[in-house]
């Protein structure tokens, strides 16, 4: 089964007949308006932890910087990542690229549409309903590796030299994803090979954002409160604008994006794997008047045919499987066919428990 999404308007023409008015189909009710957590006699709001990849990889400071990483996944399920290793250069080409794709004329985007049935392309995702109410935002979305899953009009038309450069970047953000995730694996103690097993030789998904200026932003949301579908997501901020935010202990708290440094965060397929030691974590994205904001999330997943559960060495008489095993295919078309709520899919998967 194919996961669907039905085609909407796209968001940044919308954005460029410059009503003062957000059409009815954006605008949230009520109680789904982004307001931000307010802080009491102006404390600083807490900020995500950021976690020294250098560190990880050296033998004296890994240990130290090792519980830093767990810390942050138990508890935040988000860290911003520095000193990683991929070079600055890349990363400011493959943001330049990803503004340039969204300021190419209509025509040109056109090639990239989605088509009736497909997700893949530039659009809108989870849009599962007529009723529903849209996102402030254009996606564009893709199967990135292993190479043979590629749509042909997609990734491997892009003009160049964007098309080389992103994919240069989706193998760096694999091999990261990797290296995270053998890392995590180390920290609650899951054997490294018991950790690729699971993933059975994993695949990359990616999803570059736009988000355009609006003229009422405190009405429309620009990513509903979600939490990912992946295992590891990997973000690059393309501009310095803020719009991401976390939701820990019930407040909304903005991540500010450090120069160079990459957002990752823990997905659903982590915290099945890990038996709900790592949390994967609601998070959003708000728009404001003034200016667009444009992001690329890489999402590492595992391949297709594989089966996804808690890790066996975790799952013990003392700490039972908390979730089920399933086909990662099934779980992949059910996540992205539906709409944007939460952690309402993960928690459809856990194992009911029986009543005292």
């Amino acid at each position: 089964m194919e996961p669907t999404s039905l085609l909407v308007p796209f968001v940044q023409e919308l954005a460029k007949q410059a009503s003062p008015n957000v059409p009815e189909r954006y605008i949230r009710p009520q109680h789904e308006r982004p307001t931000l957590s307010s802080t009491p006699n102006n404390h600083p709001l807490p900020q995500v932890p950021v976690i020294d990849f250098a560190k990880l990889l050296s033998q004296q400071h890994k240990e130290p910087e090792l519980q830093n990483m767990h810390h942050a996944c138990k508890h935040w399920g988000f860290f911003q990542l520095i000193n990683h290793g991929v070079s600055s250069s890349l990363l400011e080409n493959v943001k330049k690229g990803s503004k340039d794709f969204f300021n190419l004329p209509m025509e040109e985007k056109n090639k990239y549409r989605q088509k009736e049935g497909d997700i893949q392309g530039y659009g809108q995702l989870f849009v599962a309903s007529e009723e529903q109410k849209l996102e402030w935002g254009d996606v564009f979305y893709m199967l990135t590796l292993p190479p043979q899953i590629r749509k042909p009009h997609l990734l491997p038309t892009l003009p160049q030299p964007f098309r080389d450069d992103l994919d240069t970047y989706c193998v760096e953000m694999k091999n990261l994803a990797v290296q995270v995730i053998e890392l995590m694996a180390d920290a609650v103690k899951v054997e490294r090979k018991e950790m690729r097993k699971l993933f059975g030789g994993g695949s990359q998904a990616m999803r570059m954002n736009y988000y355009p200026a609006c003229p009422q932003p405190e009405l429309v949301m620009g990513l509903n409160p979600h939490s990912d579908g992946g295992a590891l997501t990997i973000l690059l901020q393309a501009n310095d604008v803020e719009g991401l935010q976390i939701k820990k202990d019930g407040q909304w708290l903005p991540v500010k994006p450090l120069p160079n440094a990459l957002v990752i965060n823990v997905g659903d397929i982590l915290e099945i794997i890990t038996n709900g030691i790592y949390q994967s974590i609601e998070h959003r994205a708000i728009v404001n008047a003034k200016t667009e904001r444009i992001s690329i999330a890489t999402f590492y997943v595992p391949a297709m045919r594989s089966t996804i559960g808690p890790a066996p060495s975790l799952v013990t008489p003392q700490t039972p499987a908390i979730f089920k095993s399933v086909a990662y295919q099934e779980f992949y078309s059910a996540y992205l066919s539906k709409e944007l709520r939460g952690k309402n899919f993960l928690n459809s998967m856990k194992i009911a428990k029986e009543a005292e």
